[in-house]
């Protein structure tokens, strides 16, 4: 069983700063990616950041590139996403997802799942 735990969501004005931790626990992971996605009411999960296993290659989506920070500690287990000059419209329930293999930004092709955790911009 592998498990997905989000956390460091909250309350922050525009312009602000928020960083989200992912720990995974479970059977041991090797040669996996890990992705950021997050959904709006109303919208379709999108893709927000990746990372691969080493840690080496990272994507972004353009609407938040240059704002936003992905990166891992493997013997940690945990994924971060360094969230800086926030935007109303950033405001969503981020999740934390995880798949064998490269990085990818289509969330069909991640295979686990956290629960998620609510990030709200005010203007």
């Amino acid at each position: 069983q592998v498990q997905l735990v989000e956390s460091g969501g909250g309350l922050v004005q525009a312009g602000g700063s928020l960083r989200l931790s992912c720990a995974h626990s479970g059977r041991t992971f090797n040669n996996v990616a890990m992705g950021w996605f997050r959904q709006a009411p109303g919208k379709e999960r999108e893709f927000v950041a990746a990372i691969s296993w080493s840690g080496g290659s990272t994507r972004y989506a353009d609407s938040v590139k240059g704002r936003f920070t992905i990166s891992r500690v493997n013997a940690g287990n945990t994924v971060y996403l360094q969230m800086d000059s926030l935007k109303p419209e950033d405001t969503a329930v981020y999740y934390c997802a995880a798949r064998y293999g490269t990085t990818s930004s289509q969330r069909y092709e991640y295979n686990y799942w956290g629960q998620g955790t609510q990030v709200t911009v005010a203007s």
